[in-house]
C-alpha cells in the first residue's frame, strides 16, 4: 500500500503541483485463504474489506483447540512453508498478528501430542513432557520427571538425543549433572519436539539389574535338578 501511493503521487506530481493521494482498499473479496489442524472449526474463509492476521485468521475458524499448539503453526504460502509461533516470532521481533494473508494461503495449526520430549532412563517419573508455548528447557523436564533416581541414576551421564533429518545425522549432546555450574547450563538449554532425554544407570544398578535376571534362571535350574 505504500509502495503504492508513492508511485501514484510521483506520477501525479506531473500534473499537479501539490499531490496528496489518499488510497483505500474497499474491497479484499476475491481472495481467499484455508485453515486447517487443530482448530474448531476448519475450511475456507474469505478476506473481507480489511487485512486479515494470522491469528485473526485461526480466530475466525473458533480458535484452537484444547490440543491445539499456538506456538507450532504452519503456513503454506505459495508452495513454501514457515514454521510460525510465539517463542520464534518474538527471537525476530515479530507477532502473528503483524503476519497478514494472501490469497490461498493456508494455515495448519499443529497439535501439542506431535509436540513432546520423551524421557528414558533412571528419572523420578518416566512419562513424554509437553513442549508449552513459552518453550521447554532441560531443567524444565528435570522438573516434571520429578528428578534424577536417586538410587539409580547415574548424574554424570545425562544425555539429550536429537534427530536432524535434514542433514541425516543425530546430535548427542552430553551433560555432567553432577556439576553445580550443570544446573545453570539446564536452565538454558532449550529442548526441542521429539528430543530423547536419557540417563544412565549407576554400575551397582546395572550390576544388581543383571543378577536379578539372572537369580530366576538359576533358581528353575536347580528346581529341574532336584526333580
Amino acid at each position: 500500500m505504500p509502495q503504492f501511493t508513492a508511485t501514484l503521487q510521483s506520477k501525479l506530481q506531473r500534473y499537479l503541483k501539490y499531490s496528496d493521494p489518499q488510497v483505500k482498499i474497499i474491497n479484499y473479496r476475491g481472495s481467499k485463504f484455508f485453515v486447517d489442524g487443530e482448530v474448531k472449526q476448519s475450511g475456507e474463509f474469505v478476506i473481507a474489506d480489511v487485512p486479515i492476521s494470522v491469528y485473526g485468521a485461526i480466530s475466525m475458524a473458533g480458535g484452537t483447540t484444547d490440543k491445539g499448539d499456538s506456538n507450532h503453526i504452519v503456513l503454506n504460502r505459495q508452495g513454501k512453508s514457515y514454521k510460525l509461533g510465539i517463542q520464534s516470532l518474538n527471537q525476530m521481533g515479530l507477532s502473528a498478528n503483524q503476519i497478514y494473508l494472501q490469497d490461498g494461503d493456508a494455515i495448519h495449526v499443529n497439535s501439542q501430542s506431535r509436540n513432546k520430549v520423551y524421557v528414558l532412563g533412571e528419572f523420578g517419573k518416566i512419562e513424554p513432557v509437553a513442549i508449552p508455548e513459552q518453550g521447554l528447557s532441560l531443567a524444565h523436564v528435570l522438573g516434571e520427571s520429578n528428578g534424577l533416581n536417586s538410587n539409580t541414576a547415574n548424574a554424570a551421564k545425562v544425555y539429550i538425543v536429537r534427530d536432524n533429518p535434514k542433514y541425516q545425522y543425530t546430535n548427542i549432546y552430553y551433560v555432567d549433572m553432577q556439576s553445580i555450574t550443570s544446573f545453570a547450563l539446564a536452565s538454558r538449554f532449550d529442548m526441542q519436539a521429539n528430543d530423547i532425554l536419557y540417563v544412565d544407570p549407576t554400575g551397582l544398578a546395572r550390576w544388581n539389574r543383571i543378577i536379578s535376571a539372572i537369580l530366576p534362571s538359576t533358581s528353575a535350574i536347580n528346581v529341574i535338578s532336584g526333580i
